[in-house]
């Protein structure tokens, strides 16, 4: 199961004490207490893996390292270790703390989230010509806590929308190496799949209903997902009796959700072909060109149908190239 949407509570390291302590060289007297060493960060770090929030499932709380204290002859505390959380490309992190948001874009991108607590100062800084035997000392200050709401959206080139059993899963193997699993009944993708066709990543967004947008079947949980594609291949099913009123219902859903969805560039592809008739699939064809003149109908089993969708992705895929 995808976990893409965890509250958590995060906490940096606090700093050591300082140290209360006296050089007991005769002919050496004086304060050595060393000031402790600083608190752990926490760290976010993006990383390609999809699953990388299921660390958070179960355990809610972590913590960075503590500096330790100071010690006696000089000898500073040392520094807590930092701690990195692993998170998904895309997840957007709300701090709701302190009301602020940021984002993980780019693997391997590191931000901060919570800073640790600087070491307390030993007795020894608190020396002077007045005080030559100091016993004051600074107790370490205490890392920053933060509570944070953390939420996958994917980022793909290229999002796949339809109804339940349209066929997207099966494009999505037919095309790259993923293994999404399929089946013919309703809701057999639960979690969004990627697949990679050349440079594009390819998004299978779970089946939408009439409703989704109100949280109805799988919801509004993926709608969000859809937001981060930068162009969108809708489905209709070739076994639908009603194509337009099918279209129309995905659509609606979108602009419920956001409206500014309906301006992604769109392609629509009529799916499973190989169970029509050529003069049924031209048919519905014919409706489906309505909405849009570039209608494509497709059969993954059917490798000269399956060219028009690689044709599409071949022009999307150089457009891309173009604009790095």
């Amino acid at each position: 199961m995808l976990i893409d949407d965890v509250k958590i509570r995060i906490s940096a390291g606090h700093g050591g004490k300082g140290k209360v302590a006296f050089n007991t060289v005769k002919m050496s007297l004086g304060p050595t207490g060393a000031s402790g060493g600083r608190g752990g960060n926490v760290y976010a770090e993006g990383v390609s893996d999809l699953s990388a929030l299921g660390q958070f499932r179960f355990k809610k709380v972590f913590e960075a390292e503590s500096g330790m204290p100071g010690q006696a002859q000089f000898r500073d505390g040392i520094h807590g270790k930092d701690l990195v959380l692993k998170l998904p490309v895309g997840t957007v992190i709300h701090n709701l703390t302190s009301n602020s948001d940021t984002e993980i874009s780019k693997i391997g991108e590191k931000i901060l989230l919570a800073e640790g607590g600087f070491g307390g100062k030993g007795n020894y800084h608190f020396r002077s010509p007045t005080n030559t035997t100091p016993k004051e000392f600074q107790p370490g200050l205490p890392g920053e806590e933060f509570d944070l709401h953390l939420e996958l959206k994917l980022i793909a080139d290229v999002g796949f929308v339809g109804l339940p059993n349209v066929g997207k899963s099966s494009l999505l193997n037919a095309i790259t190496r993923a293994q999404s699993k399929v089946a013919n009944y309703p809701f057999t993708t639960l979690e969004p799949n990627l697949g990679v066709y050349y440079e594009l990543i390819l998004a299978d967004i779970p089946g939408l209903i009439e409703g989704s947008s109100q949280g109805k079947g799988l919801g509004i949980k993926f709608l969000k997902h859809v937001e981060r594609t930068g162009t969108l291949f809708h489905f209709i099913s070739s076994e639908s009796e009603t194509p337009e009123k099918d279209y129309r219902v995905i659509r609606n859903e979108l602009e419920e959700y956001n409206k500014a969805l309906l301006k992604k560039t769109e392609y629509l592809f009529l799916t499973k072909a190989d169970l029509l008739t050529p003069a049924e699939v031209k048919k519905k064809l014919a409706l489906l060109s309505k909405i849009s003149p570039q209608a494509v109908a497709f059969s993954i089993h059917d490798e000269a149908s399956l060219g028009k969708v690689k044709k599409i992705l071949n022009k999307l895929k150089d457009d891309k190239f173009m604009l790095k």
